[in-house]
């Protein structure tokens, strides 16, 4: 018996024990909240919350959308309240701003703020982020069309610029094209443009293109942007589009210099910004463009408004790069107008000389082209035109020095000195390549 009551004891505290720990295991799944997304933040009024977020960096904001939907969501309506927009939305574009915890310029504040809403918007479609964008952007006067009374020392555009830069990085390109269609329905821009290239040459460059083509785009971007800008006119309107947005401006009051091309030689300063474009859309990253096109633009560019001076046209190719260089040359060679393509040439050593380039640069590049002739007596042609231009032009100049034509910088003296010294060099590297191949032979 003392065995049996022994065995039968124990057996109900053990069901009793089972029981309690499945009791304990239910009761915190039953009675505990669910955990927020608010995090810690749950507990803080809204009216709170938003004052915590003035204390925090525009990038430490940036890093927060991340945490979750819901606190993506309270930023949003943040960035909309007029506390937000004076937090975030700073106007002060025309001067530089102290620098900041956020790291520096007013740029530096812009790419951070699109970084921002790039995050907070991930999740909404194209169309709806763009709308959000606009509706916060739209406070600021400097962002709008003739918005801003000082636009010659006003930071808005560039900044609006590297705000869309880093909104739009990583976007496809159907993405890409509905947020130019956006802006260009948005700005007007279409009918702008149109009044600008069919217009005598007296308008300032349009807005959008600044914007779209900010400093510092990847190659890519900005070969995107300007082939949207460009490919919709003819190829005429194209050259005077691209002479509006990358030509010389006038650093009194930003206006385009149209006569620039055509008055005198110009400097380097002056064809950068077109060089520079050329060079992009005769790269890979432009998939539009063809070899020809980009041929046909660069002439097409060299008579806006009027011929340009034949030194200005040369410098442009220098300035442009070898392959778009040959490819000018060599396609004059083809279509067989060895006079242009001599006199062209004469004024590609002058720049040489003037601008202190390598003189074996222009010898070489008279070889590359003479190899695109498909007979000996079309090079000899060729080469014959090219003798007859520097005699010519020397007689020319040297005319002027007799005849006393003299201004106060005496550029007519000075213009014989330099391409007298530049056929005395252009000729000592030929002789120098002759007698190195002769003696090599020999």
């Amino acid at each position: 018996m003392t065995s049996s009551a022994g065995s039968s004891r124990p057996s109900v505290p053990r069901q009793r024990q089972r029981r309690s720990r499945r009791r304990c295991g239910r009761t915190p799944a039953r009675d505990s909240p669910a955990p927020s997304a608010l995090g810690d933040f749950q507990t803080l009024p809204l009216e709170i919350f938003q004052m915590v977020l003035n204390y925090l960096s525009v990038k430490d904001i940036s890093m927060l959308s991340m945490v979750s939907k819901t606190i993506s969501g309270r930023l949003v309506n943040y960035i909309s309240t007029s506390s937000g927009s004076r937090r975030l939305l700073l106007q002060d574009f025309h001067q530089e701003l102290p620098a900041r915890r956020e790291g520096g310029s007013i740029l530096e504040h812009y790419r951070a703020l699109g970084l921002l809403l790039k995050r907070c918007t991930l999740l909404l479609p194209t169309r709806d982020r763009l709308k959000y964008v606009h509706k916060v952007l739209s406070g600021v006067s400097c962002f709008k069309l003739n918005g801003c009374a000082s636009p010659l020392h006003c930071l808005g555009l560039q900044c609006y610029g590297v705000f869309l830069q880093i909104l739009t990085a990583g976007w496809d390109e159907l993405e890409c094209h509905r947020v130019f269609n956006f802006l260009w329905d948005l700005s007007n821009l279409g009918r702008k443009v149109q009044t600008v290239v069919s217009s005598k040459p007296a308008a300032d460059p349009p807005v959008l293109p600044g914007v779209l083509l900010s400093p510092g785009s990847r190659r890519s971007d900005s070969a995107f942007w300007l082939t949207r800008i460009l490919k919709p006119w003819p190829m005429v309107n194209q050259a005077r589009l691209l002479y509006i947005i990358f030509g010389p401006v006038s650093s009194r009051d930003g206006h385009v210099v149209w006569q620039k091309m055509i008055e005198g030689p110009t400097d380097e300063t002056s064809l950068k910004g077109l060089a520079d474009a050329i060079k992009l859309l005769y790269g890979t990253e432009a998939r539009e463009w063809t070899a020809d096109d980009v041929i046909s633009l660069v002439d097409e560019l060299s008579v806006v408004p009027q011929e340009w001076l034949m030194e200005n046209n040369a410098r442009l190719l220098l300035l442009s790069g070898n392959s778009i260089c040959f490819t000018f040359l060599a396609s004059k060679a083809v279509n067989g107008r060895a006079v242009e393509l001599a006199r062209l040439m004469v004024f590609m050593v002058l720049v040489c000389e003037k601008d202190l380039y390598c003189m074996d640069w222009a010898v070489k590049m008279m070889q590359k082209v003479c190899k695109v002739f498909s007979s000996p007596w079309e090079r000899n042609n060729f080469l014959q035109c090219l003798e007859n231009s520097f005699a010519r032009m020397l007689m020319d100049m040297l005319q002027a020095v007799l005849a006393g034509e003299r201004d106060e910088e005496d550029s007519s003296f000075l213009n014989l000195f330099h391409l007298m010294n530049a056929q005395a060099n252009f000729h000592k590297e030929i002789l120098y390549l002759a007698m190195g191949s002769s003696s090599s032979t020999s």
